[in-house]
């Protein structure tokens, strides 16, 4: 691992620091780069994240997709989890800590929309980061796409009926432009580009592609703190001004996120899952596809509502989580059999 890769938790800590800090002193900065976005997504983070994942896709030996349905067990475990799992467990950590030990501290109808924010979270597994965290595992980057993929698919038809069931309303919006575009951003053009990539020098000595993977792979950690950055200078007046109210949201939400991995991750070992199948599994069933979630809380609740700051405090809380499950992922291997 190279020295930024080695000390990620490191440089992570101090680009939230510094997201905060400039979002205070230069707001309106901030500001106009949040003013950036098509279909509630915001264009520079996409460009962000694209930097991040186009190094993974190049990685990817697509050849070696069609050998992912030999082993069936990692993909059934994913949906499992995130389509049967995940959704409830979020609603019932909503509905225990806001309307039972937190109850005293916020008013019913602000309980309610904290509630809401959660479950669209829990209902929005990962599309994008998730290939950062595989990769940091030492993930099987062929097995990573699919579970990604196939679960793009299964939300573009259970997003809305599971949002409505959980939330108790029937006329759940899906924003089709905001998912569209979000995969299209984060999945389909990253992946298009690593075959194009892949192609190119496909017919040239192998340690040429090599020494590009080299050259390219420290960009995925600059777009990863850049995304830090921006997220982190966009909520910096929410994060001085209502410092409570994300302490008690991020409670529930830590819970869920490790309690959801430390499930799937178990089972991955209980099943003889390679630990890079397992891990990455894990990963995707913790992580959250914040810009779907933070999209429909504004258009369900409004901009300044708390569904939609729930939804926030899921995009501030992801990374840091996120960065330790990767440590404690790597320090585990020893637990599955050899890939």
């Amino acid at each position: 691992m190279g020295l930024f890769e080695r000390y990620l938790s490191v440089w992570v800590a101090l680009a939230m620091l510094l997201g905060v800090v400039a979002g205070n002193l230069i707001p309106n900065l901030f500001q106009l780069v949040a003013s950036l976005e098509y279909a509630q997504v915001n264009l520079v983070i996409a460009a962000f994240i694209w930097v991040m994942i186009y190094p993974m896709m190049v990685q990817i030996d697509f050849s070696a997709i069609k050998d992912v349905t030999q082993k069936p067990k990692g993909i059934l475990l994913t949906l499992v989890v995130n389509w049967l799992i995940k959704p409830f467990t979020m609603a019932l950590l909503g509905w225990l800590f806001f309307r039972f030990l937190f109850a005293d501290w916020v008013a019913p109808q602000t309980a309610t929309e904290y509630i809401a924010g959660m479950i669209l979270l829990g209902v929005a597994p990962c599309t994008a980061m998730v290939f950062v965290w595989s990769q940091l595992t030492k993930g099987d980057a062929n097995y990573t796409l699919v579970q990604v993929s196939i679960n793009d698919i299964i939300m573009i038809f259970a997003f809305a009926p599971i949002s409505a069931l959980l939330l108790g309303v029937s006329d759940i919006t899906v924003p089709w432009s905001t998912l569209i575009l979000s995969v299209v951003l984060y999945v389909l053009l990253p992946l298009l580009a690593g075959v194009w990539t892949r192609k190119l020098f496909s017919g040239k000595k192998p340690e040429h592609l090599s020494a590009l993977l080299a050259h390219i792979k420290p960009w995925s950690v600059f777009g990863l703190l850049a995304t830090v950055v921006l997220l982190f200078g966009f909520q910096a007046q929410t994060i001085l001004h209502q410092p409570l109210a994300i302490v008690l949201i991020a409670i529930p939400l830590l819970l869920q996120t490790y309690g959801i991995f430390a499930l799937t991750y178990v089972t991955g070992c209980k099943l003889q899952l390679p630990h890079n199948i397992a891990a990455p599994a894990g990963m995707v069933g913790a992580s959250n596809f914040f810009e779907l979630a933070v999209a429909v809380a504004i258009s369900l609740f409004g901009l300044n509502s708390g569904a939609a700051l729930a939804t926030v405090v899921g995009v501030l809380v992801e990374v840091p989580v996120m960065l330790s499950l990767v440590w404690f992922a790597n320090r585990t291997r020893h637990w599955f059999i050899p890939n």
